[in-house]
C-alpha cells in the first residue's frame, strides 16, 4: 500500500491542469456573476500556496483549484469585449475588414468598426466581397450575441465574447473608402483563395471551416472524420512531418552540417519556420495556435534530446495554453485534442521496442492503427456527444479507410495546389469525389449514428474524473485505475439516463417557444427567428429529436397557444389584442397555472403566473430558469 501511495505522490503533477481546467469550469458554469475584491493580491497569494512544497497535498489542490477560478475571473474581466445592446436594422457601418470566412453559402467578413467593436457579417451571393484590409461603408442589420437557450447548452454570446465579437448581422450595400494594402498576410489569402478557387484549399490549407459543401460536411462527419476540416493537430502533424522529412534528407546530405550536430537539429529549425508560414497562411485559428504551441514543445523536446511524448510534456502543454485563454477548457476543439492525446499516451506509454521480422512488422502497424482510432474514439465520445449530440457509430471504420487518404493522397495535391499548381487542385478534387462516394455509403449503413438528447454538467464530471483515474492513477497489481475509472463512468451514464426531457421552452424574449408532444416531437410557434438561430437546434436536442429534425409548427386558436400536461396547463400569446382580451379570464382561472407573452405584461393581481426570461418546463411543472446575468452577456 505504501508503495503504491508512493507512486501516487510522485505523479501529482499531472493532475495540475485538471485542477486548474475544473476551477475554470465552475466559473464560467455558474448562473451568477462573483464579485472577487483583490482577484489579483488572492490569485498571486493562491499561486504561492500550490508551488510552496511544504503544504500538505489537499491544501495545495484547493489552492490550485480556488487559482483557475479566480485567474478565469480575471482574464474574464481583462477581456472586456463590447457588445451591441439590442438589435440594430439599417444602421450605418464604417470601419476596417480584417477576416473574411469564405463559406459554402454566403461569405461573412469581419469589420473593426471605428467606434472600436468587432462585428461578423454576412455578403449576399450577388455582391462582390471586399478584399481583407479595405475600409468599407456599410448598410448593415446587427443582432446581439444570443446567450444559452437551455441550462449547460452552448452560450453563444460567452463564446462571441471571449473571441472579441461584439455582434453578428448582415449587410444590404457597401462601398469601399480605402483600399487595402497589397502586402499582408490576409491579402496574400485573399490572392490564394481566388487563384486556387477551390473550398479544398480553403479547408485544408487557408483554414476557412465553413467552405465544405453542407451536404458533404454532414457525410463526413457521419463518418467520423469532420475533423480534418478544422486545421488542428492532425494537420501540424502531417505539415510538419513531410517539411522535416526533406529537411532532414538535404541536410544528411551536406557533410559540413552532418559533422559538427545531427541533422535531426536543422532540419526540425527549418520545420517549425515552415509551420510558423503555415499557421499564418492558415488564419491562426484557436485549434491551429494550440497545435501549434504542442507540436513546438515536441521540436524542442528533440532538440534537447529529452522524450517528446510523454505525459509530463502534454501537462505542461495544458498548463501552458490555460494560461493564454482559460475559456479554451470550454470549447470542444481543446476538449476533444487533449482527451485523445492523453488517452493515446497513457496507452502507448509504456510500449517497449522489440524487433520483429517484415511480417511481424506489417501486422504491428495495423494493429497500432485500428488500436490508435478505437482508443482516440473512446476518450473523444463524451465530449462529442456532449458538443454535437451524436456519435459516429462506424467512426473507427471511416478514420481507419479514409484518413490514408487525406493523409497521403488528398493533402499533399492541395498544398501543392495552393502554391498555384491547378493540375494538383484537379486531381485532389477528382480523390476527394472519389472518396466522398465511399464517405456515403458507411454514413448509409443503419445506425451509423448514436444521439443522446443532452449531457448535464454533473455527468460530464463523471466521465471527465473517470478518465483521469484511468490514465494518471499509477498501479501495482490491481487495477485500481480501471476500476474506479469504471464507478465514475457508470455514474455519469445513470445521470445521462435519468436526465428529464423539458416539455416547454421559451427564449429570453418570449418570441420563440416550442412545445413537446406527446409522441416526442417539437412543435414551435413559428418556423423561422432571425434573433435565435441556435435555440431551434437546441430545444430540439434537449427534447431527444436531432437537429435536423422537423419543425413542426403548434397551432394557435385566435392568437392563443394553450399547453397543458398532467400537472400544470400554460397559456401563451404573441399578439395585443389576444392578450388583453383574455388576460383578466386567465388570472381568474384557477386551472391556468402560467401565463407567457411575448408582450410585456405588469398584471399586479397574477404576477405569480406570469413567466419572464428564458426558462423551460419539465413535466412535473418544475422550472429552470437559464441564467443571462453573466460578464459576458451584456444585458441592458
Amino acid at each position: 500500500m505504501w508503495k503504491w501511495i508512493e507512486n501516487q505522490h510522485q505523479n501529482l503533477f499531472l493532475y495540475v491542469g485538471l485542477t486548474l481546467a475544473f476551477g475554470a469550469a465552475l466559473y464560467f458554469s455558474i448562473p451568477f456573476e462573483p464579485s472577487i475584491p483583490y482577484a489579483a493580491l488572492l490569485a498571486m497569494a493562491l499561486g504561492v500556496i500550490a508551488i510552496w512544497k511544504r503544504v500538505p497535498v489537499i491544501l495545495r489542490a484547493i489552492a490550485i483549484f480556488l487559482f483557475g477560478f479566480v485567474y478565469a475571473y480575471i482574464y474574464t474581466n481583462a477581456v472586456d469585449t463590447p457588445q451591441i445592446k439590442s438589435t440594430m436594422r439599417d444602421v450605418n457601418l464604417v470601419g476596417n475588414v480584417y477576416k473574411i470566412d469564405f463559406t459554402n453559402t454566403k461569405p461573412r467578413i469581419y469589420i473593426k468598426t471605428d467606434d472600436n467593436m468587432n462585428v461578423r457579417v454576412s455578403v449576399s451571393e450577388n455582391q462582390a466581397t471586399p478584399n481583407v484590409g479595405d475600409k468599407i461603408n456599410a448598410t448593415a442589420t446587427l443582432f446581439r450575441p444570443s446567450g444559452a437557450y437551455a441550462p449547460e447548452t452552448f452560450d453563444y454570446a460567452r463564446w462571441a465574447y471571449f473571441n472579441n465579437l461584439s455582434a453578428t448581422g448582415y449587410i444590404s450595400d457597401y462601398n469601399v473608402i480605402v483600399s487595402a494594402d497589397k502586402i499582408s498576410i490576409n491579402a496574400l489569402r485573399d490572392r490564394l483563395h481566388k487563384n486556387a478557387n477551390s473550398f479544398l484549399v480553403d479547408s485544408l490549407a487557408l483554414g476557412y471551416k465553413n467552405a465544405v459543401p453542407e451536404r458533404d460536411n454532414k457525410i463526413w462527419t457521419a463518418t467520423g472524420i469532420g475533423h480534418v476540416w478544422s486545421i488542428s493537430g492532425f494537420h501540424m502533424t502531417l505539415v510538419g512531418g513531410w517539411l522535416f522529412a526533406i529537411f532532414f534528407l538535404i541536410f544528411r546530405s551536406i557533410p559540413y552540417v552532418t559533422r559538427r550536430m545531427p541533422a535531426r537539429i536543422p532540419a526540425l529549425c527549418c520545420a517549425w519556420i515552415g509551420l510558423i508560414a503555415y499557421l499564418f497562411i492558415s488564419g491562426m485559428d484557436v485549434a491551429t495556435v494550440r497545435a501549434f504551441l504542442m507540436t513546438t514543445l515536441v521540436f524542442m523536446a528533440f532538440i534537447f534530446g529529452r522524450m517528446a511524448i510523454s505525459m509530463r510534456n502534454i501537462c505542461i502543454a495544458f498548463c501552458l495554453i490555460f494560461f493564454i485563454n482559460p475559456h479554451y477548457v470550454m470549447q470542444p476543439g481543446f476538449q476533444l485534442s487533449f482527451s485523445a492525446v492523453f488517452g493515446l499516451i497513457w496507452f502507448w506509454g509504456d510500449t517497449k521496442y522489440t524487433k520483429r521480422t517484415p511480417m511481424q512488422k506489417i501486422m504491428r502497424t495495423i494493429y497500432t492503427i485500428i488500436i490508435t482510432s478505437v482508443i482516440a474514439s473512446v476518450f473523444t465520445a463524451p465530449f462529442v456527444l456532449a458538443h454535437f449530440g451524436a456519435l459516429p457509430l462506424f467512426g473507427i471504420i471511416g478514420n481507419l479507410i479514409l484518413l490514408p487518404i487525406f493523409s497521403f493522397a488528398i493533402m499533399p495535391l492541395v498544398m501543392i495546389g495552393a502554391c498555384g499548381a491547378n493540375w494538383a487542385t484537379i486531381f485532389a478534387h477528382e480523390i476527394y469525389n472519389w472518396t466522398l462516394n465511399i464517405a456515403t455509403q458507411i454514413a448509409d449503413l443503419p445506425l451509423s449514428e448514436i444521439t443522446v438528447s443532452h449531457i448535464p454538467n454533473s455527468a460530464m464530471v463523471c466521465f471527465i474524473l473517470g478518465m483521469a483515474c484511468v490514465i494518471f492513477i499509477k498501479n501495482i497489481k490491481i487495477k485500481i485505475n480501471l476500476i474506479t475509472g469504471g464507478i465514475f463512468v457508470i455514474v455519469g451514464i445513470l445521470l445521462v439516463a435519468t436526465q428529464p426531457k423539458p416539455v416547454f421552452m421559451s427564449t429570453y424574449d418570449n418570441e420563440l417557444v416550442a412545445i413537446r408532444r406527446a409522441n416526442g416531437q417539437l412543435a414551435f410557434n413559428m418556423k423561422s427567428a432571425s434573433k435565435h438561430y441556435f435555440a431551434f437546434d437546441t430545444f430540439l436536442q434537449i427534447s431527444g429529436n436531432t437537429p435536423d429534425a422537423m419543425r413542426h409548427k403548434h397551432k394557435c386558436h385566435k392568437g392563443v397557444c394553450e399547453f397543458k400536461s398532467d400537472n400544470f396547463k400554460l397559456m401563451y400569446t404573441q399578439r395585443f389584442m389576444p392578450l388583453m382580451k383574455n388576460l383578466n379570464n386567465w388570472c381568474a382561472d384557477d386551472d391556468i397555472d402560467y401565463i407567457v407573452s411575448y408582450l410585456d405584461i405588469d398584471a399586479q393581481h397574477c404576477n405569480h403566473k406570469i413567466l419572464r426570461n428564458a426558462f423551460i418546463i419539465y413535466d412535473n411543472g418544475r422550472i429552470d430558469y437559464i441564467p443571462l446575468n453573466r460578464r459576458w452577456h451584456n444585458r441592458p
